[in-house]
């Protein structure tokens, strides 16, 4: 959880000015969490309370309208009655990683990553984005190998996860769809070598570097055994505390 946040912050500063190389400043002056980490942050609050997902996303949402979201969801955020849309947006896995890491079961993790994104991302592109990240983060956590994590999304998921970053980075441009992103951030994560690597590679691609990071963030913290701490430094000084408070919660119960 802590690991997409780092990526969505890592990240925020180079959505709109893409670069396709790893060798950049991690973190500046300029980088802030995004929507990805209000909405992240609301799902984990939903796990621990046991709390409808809709009332978290909400709630939060409102708290910080302006962390970039899309139009779409603007709309159903502050709806007094809102429904889902359709969406195949890669916003119902940027904000899945807490589901990773809280359920028990591969069941679990399937079930409660619809849960997650059906809310608003009802669209079968946008399911299947979330429970692939989910699933990743818990593969990961249980100790699967990068080549097991692999096999497995592929088989349920369909995704290639066969190209690498070197053939998808050339071409690769700005793409919001799940279908056309969550594939590539994972690749990233089996790509890298260490945590600080897998948000590097993801950024590297020149597309929607916020939520690319996140989504590769979550599953290399899973992976890797959790986020280094001089990382884990950057990130908790740009947060509001009652981020820390939820994020440490989160962590006594779920992770620790």
């Amino acid at each position: 959880m802590l690991g997409a946040i780092a990526g969505d912050i890592a990240g925020s500063v180079y959505e709109w000015a893409p670069v396709k190389h790893t060798d950049f400043p991690l973190y500046t002056e300029a980088s802030r969490f995004t929507d990805d980490s209000v909405l992240t942050i609301a799902v984990a609050e939903a796990l621990l309370d046991g709390e409808d997902y809709v009332a978290a996303l909400q709630r939060w949402g409102q708290k910080y309208p302006d962390a970039g979201y899309g139009g779409t969801f603007i709309q159903w955020l502050f709806n007094t009655n809102p429904v889902p849309y359709n969406s195949w947006g890669n916003g119902s896995a940027m904000r899945v990683s807490p589901v990773g890491f809280a359920a028990d079961s591969i069941d679990t993790v399937l079930r409660e990553a619809r849960r997650s994104a059906a809310v608003t991302h009802d669209h079968p592109e946008g399911i299947k984005g979330a429970q692939a990240t989910a699933l990743a983060i818990f593969l990961a956590r249980n100790g699967a190998s990068k080549d097991v994590i692999r096999a497995e999304l592929e088989q349920r998921f369909g995704y290639d996860l066969g190209r690498t970053l070197d053939e998808i980075r050339p071409n690769y441009r700005f793409d919001v769809s799940c279908q056309g992103s969550v594939p590539e951030a994972i690749i990233a994560f089996l790509e890298s070598e260490h945590f600080e690597d897998a948000l590097r590679k993801s950024i590297s691609l020149g597309g929607d570097s916020d939520t690319q990071a996140c989504i590769a963030g979550g599953i290399a913290e899973a992976f890797y055994g959790g986020v280094p701490e001089a990382i884990a430094h950057e990130v908790r000084k740009r947060l509001p505390g009652e981020f820390i408070e939820v994020i440490e919660r989160f962590y006594t119960r779920f992770v620790v």
